[in-house]
């Protein structure tokens, strides 16, 4: 809970999520749990010693030193997960928490193709992932969008065949809702994956990649123009680039900013360095994500804490976060209109408490 006299509406606000990884929530005691139930061993690294060892790990500020070095972590976890009922376990960590910040719509990451890495096929993550979707549809008050992430630093030529061959059904019969392009920028610029997303935009399916987090903003420059996307994952370093700024701004493009998360992967030393108030002053539109909160300990209400704590937003500018994460969203105009309803509800009775007490 964060100090701001805003905190009540904060936890109220009906929030729009749209950088999650699924793998990402993969916390210690279900990871523990997990080996225990399939009989693994854990890796042989001292933090690895227990659960708890393991948390207090993720939670020093010095766990992570760079991006890769959380990626080193996160590979070495996948193949604990073996079965339907594992992932979708993992999918309800994830719902039963974003429902308690009141994420209203979610739009989540999960890794694409069968490779080495993982600990099952595809289509088991799927039919996981699919059932605890449906679940926190029926019974968490949530529209949820599933959306399988490539990896860049994957041949281009295997994620188009996997697009081909499996992908593209799940696409046009609505199980899956978009695409994604994730892990390492520098050394695999977005015009590797050119052909992958043509093909994908010629299906009518939506599109995002990450760009911005560890490139300049010379890659989310590339990114919009190579890959074509309405979105851009992370972005945060579009703010060296007034011209590219005003291009957002006119474009309406969405940033799925995730606060916390470049904190502790050092791309920032604070919450207070990430551009949040020079991208509300030009106009850039963002949205506010947790990212892989089991390993950066913050999960979405955390993160709009910290927004708060250290840019002293006011409430109009919150309705503005909101409003452009809403209008950013990959679901119908139906529901669009359902969650600006209650964005205005929480709005107006926040409004109203706070003329009472004048």
């Amino acid at each position: 809970m964060c100090k701001s006299p805003l905190h009540p509406l904060l936890s109220r606000l009906p929030k729009c999520e749209h950088h999650i990884h699924l793998e990402g929530c993969l916390t210690p005691s279900l990871l523990f749990s997990l080996a225990a139930r399939h009989n693994l061993p854990l890796p042989s690294l001292p933090i690895y010693a227990s659960a708890a060892v393991l948390q207090a790990h993720y939670s020093s500020p010095s766990a992570f030193t760079n991006l890769q070095s959380f990626l080193d972590l996160f590979g070495l976890v996948l193949p604990f997960l073996r079965t339907e009922a594992d992932y979708y376990e993992l999918g309800m960590t994830y719902f039963r928490r974003a429902a308690e910040d009141g994420v209203r719509h979610t739009e989540v990451f999960f890794s694409a193709l069968d490779n080495p890495d993982r600990g099952a096929p595809f289509e088991v993550s799927l039919a996981g992932y699919k059932k605890a979707a449906d679940e926190a549809r029926k019974s968490l008050n949530m529209s949820v969008v599933l959306v399988p992430c490539f990896l860049r630093i994957r041949p281009a030529e295997e994620a188009i065949h996997f697009y081909d061959n499996t992908l593209r059904k799940y696409l046009l019969d609505g199980t899956l809702g978009g695409i994604g392009l994730a892990a390492t920028e520098v050394g695999y610029p977005p015009n590797l994956f050119r052909e992958l997303y043509a093909r994908a935009k010629a299906d009518g399916v939506p599109r995002t990649a990450h760009g911005g987090e560890e490139g300049g903003p010379e890659l989310v420059s590339a990114t919009l123009d190579e890959l074509d996307v309405s979105r851009v994952d992370h972005g945060r370093l579009a703010e060296e680039d007034e011209a590219l700024m005003g291009r957002l701004a006119r474009e309406g493009t969405l940033l799925t900013l995730c606060p916390v998360s470049n904190v502790k992967l050092q791309g920032v030393k604070s919450v207070s360095e990430m551009p949040i108030r020079k991208f509300l002053d030009r106009g850039v539109r963002f949205s506010i994500n947790c990212d892989d909160p089991a390993y950066f300990g913050g999960w979405t209400l955390e993160c709009y804490c910290a927004v708060q704590e250290a840019f002293g937003l006011s409430v109009a500018e919150w309705e503005r976060i909101c409003g452009w994460s809403i209008e950013g969203s990959w679901c119908g105009e139906e529901r669009k209109g359902e969650l600006r309803e209650e964005l205005g509800k929480v709005l107006g009775e926040w409004r109203e408490g706070e003329a009472v007490k004048v």
